[in-house]
Parts: C-alpha cells; sequence; structure tokens
C-alpha cells in the first residue's frame, strides 16, 4: 500500500488562473507556459486541462513539446522558447506545428540550410543577455532570412524581461522601449514580451502575445505580494500523512544535529515526506504546514524522507491524518520564503516519487 503521500493538482484552480492571465492580457493573447514537466504539476496533465481554452503553449524544448503530443493535445502550437538544439528538430517542428524562437547564429544557419523551415519566433535580447540576437543584429537577420526566401516564416518577435517582478525597477521600461524600437521595421509581426509579473505592472505595454507563467500554477510573480492578493489560487496541494506522534519532554532534541531541543512538554509529528521528495532541505523550524486547516510548525531539520512538527497548536491530530506541506492553507511562497529560495523552485523540484493526482 503507498504511504499516502501525494501531491493534488486542481485543474479548476489551474483553469481559473489561466482566466486571471487572460483579463490582465486585455486584448493579447495569452500563450500558456508549461515547461518544466508543467512548473512539477505534470505537463501531460496541464496541457490536457488547458486544451480546451488556451490557443497556444510554450516549452522550453522540444522534448517537452513532444510530451504535450504524446499527451494527445494535437491541436495548439507550441512555442519552444529555447529553440531547437539540432538541425534535424527543424523537420519535427513542422510535422507537429512546433514554433521554435531562433535566437543565435547556429541556429539561423540551421534554418537557411534546411530543405523546409517552421513558422519561427526571433528572439530580441533588450537587456537580460542570456538568449538573443543583440538589436543592431535584427535587419541582418531579416536581411538573411529575406535572401533564403524564410522571411514569410517569421511569425514575430519576443524578448524577456529581467526585472519585471520588482515595480521599484525601471528595467522593465528600458527593455519596452529597447524592444519597440528595435522591431518598428517590421509592424506587420507579432510581438510577445510579458511574462507573470509583467501582466501585473501597472501600464505596461502587453503586445500581441504574453506568456503567464508561474501565475498559472497559483503562486506569486510579484516581489512582496501574495498570490491571493492577485486573484490566484493555489493548484498543488502537497500532502503527506503524519506516520508518528511522541510526547518530547523539556531538554528531548529531534532529528539530525539535535537542531532543535524541547524546551517544555511538546506533542511531535512525523511527516512521511522530505528532501528526497522534493520538499527543501533548508526549510528549518518554525516553517509553516497545516493540519485539518489549522497551522503548524516544522522543527528540527528536514530528513530525505521525514520531517518533523509542531503538533501544539493542532492537539487532535492522529496518526494517519493528512498534513498540507503547502497549498491553499500554506502557499508555497510562504514556504520558499522560510527555506531562502522561490516558490518557482519548490514546485518543479517535487521528484518523481511524489504521485500527482488531478481533481
Amino acid at each position: 500500500m503507498p504511504r499516502g503521500s501525494f501531491a493534488l493538482i486542481d485543474s479548476k484552480a489551474l483553469q481559473h488562473n489561466y482566466q486571471v492571465a487572460c483579463q490582465r492580457s486585455g486584448q493579447s493573447s495569452a500563450m500558456a507556459v508549461i515547461k518544466a514537466d508543467g512548473y512539477g504539476h505534470g505537463i501531460a496533465g496541464v496541457a490536457r486541462a488547458l486544451a480546451a481554452v488556451a490557443p497556444k503553449f510554450a516549452v522550453a524544448c522540444i522534448e517537452e513539446a513532444i510530451a504535450i503530443r504524446n499527451a494527445g493535445v494535437g491541436q495548439q502550437p507550441v512555442a519552444l522558447l529555447e529553440g531547437v538544439h539540432s538541425e534535424q528538430d527543424l523537420a519535427t517542428c513542422i510535422e507537429n506545428n512546433f514554433e521554435p524562437v531562433l535566437h543565435c547564429d547556429d541556429q539561423l544557419q540551421w534554418l537557411v540550410r534546411a530543405p523546409a523551415a517552421p513558422r519561427i519566433w526571433l528572439k530580441v535580447n533588450t537587456g537580460m543577455n542570456r538568449l538573443g540576437f543583440h538589436t543592431e543584429e535584427l535587419a541582418q537577420v531579416m536581411a538573411t532570412l529575406a535572401q533564403h526566401q524564410l522571411a514569410s516564416k517569421v511569425i514575430g518577435f519576443v524578448t524577456h524581461f529581467a526585472c519585471a517582478d520588482d515595480e521599484r525597477s525601471t528595467m522593465t521600461q528600458q527593455q519596452t522601449e529597447r524592444f519597440e524600437k528595435a522591431i518598428a521595421p517590421w509592424p506587420e509581426l507579432q510581438r510577445s514580451v510579458a511574462n507573470s509579473a509583467a501582466l501585473f505592472r501597472p501600464g505596461q505595454k502587453l503586445f500581441g502575445w504574453s506568456r503567464p507563467g508561474i501565475m498559472l500554477y497559483g503562486a506569486s510573480p510579484i516581489v512582496g505580494t501574495s498570490a491571493a492578493e492577485l486573484g490566484l489560487k493555489s493548484v498543488m496541494t502537497l500532502q503527506a500523512p503524519l506516520i508518528s506522534t511522541r510526547l518530547l519532554q523539556p531538554g528531548d532534541s529531534v532529528g539530525y544535529g539535535a537542531d532543535w531541543v524541547a524546551s517544555k512538554p511538546t506533542r511531535m509529528g512525523i511527516v512521511a515526506l522530505g528532501y528526497g521528495d522534493g520538499y527543501p532541505r533548508h526549510a528549518g523550524t518554525g516553517t509553516p504546514a497545516a493540519i485539518h486547516g489549522q497551522r503548524i510548525q516544522l522543527i528540527g531539520r528536514v530528513s530525505m524522507d521525514m520531517l518533523a512538527v509542531d503538533l501544539s497548536t493542532a492537539p487532535a491530530a492522529l496518526n494517519g491524518d493528512p498534513v498540507e506541506l503547502w497549498g491553499a492553507t500554506v502557499p508555497v511562497d510562504e514556504v520558499a520564503g522560510h527555506a531562502g529560495t522561490i516558490g518557482y523552485e519548490l514546485l518543479t523540484s517535487v521528484t518523481a516519487r511524489v504521485p500527482r493526482r488531478w481533481c
């Protein structure tokens, strides 16, 4: 019999968050970003849940795009945000209606040598300095494409913001201005700039396509603002059972390193989930969890397969009771804060040992 630890995935919450993204997008269309195995939720389930509402998906690489098709979702175009990683992948893109993002000279050369080409996006480097052509290179790139009768394959331009989550930063405005100036010679082509955070920036230009990602999964894309304040619902509830309870006496310690020592009689519970399941090892004493909707706290170090909680605020808890490690009661962003990281990392770190159950 399984140990009872799993991630419950709420399809209605996912669909709700996508609708919030559409509302924030205004006249723009929203391509749903479901890379990294649907941000840890399971790419097949996420694609199926959004298939009826999202006109386009976006993933990092072709393997993820193929996983969408293998899930039976065969209609929507899929943008490949890293483009292709070999010349041979271009034929796969044509066959499957994938839209690779062209971001470097190597990819450009693969494209001009190929016997046929898929529809493509061009990545513009406006200051993130990861991928993309510099703004002054665009004219030559477009000229090369035209020379090889490939200009008609260009759907439009994309860029990515470095600081959209920080409303105090002016960099997003600067990047937007650079982007507009760089692509001005081709007004007929589409544009995509807005990640989740940008959708919540007052006055941000959104152009034709937004790219909501983390917000779809109920985590906040904005520094200092909770997901609930943005109207988002938690999609994943990470849950595991209590498998042991005991009464600790003053002076008793818990777990590796004896990091936590009881100062008074304390009822403690052991939860069947640890860093081997993707729970952050650095989430220490005081990190919130919940049982029967009542908040409790972690004590001591997280182990590979287990963690300890203080049951003082949940005196009725019994072995077998489910503990919420994050979800509707305890936001994943709050747990991430205690672990010194971000909700993105926690969601995508849940391992295959934890079954995903859709509801």
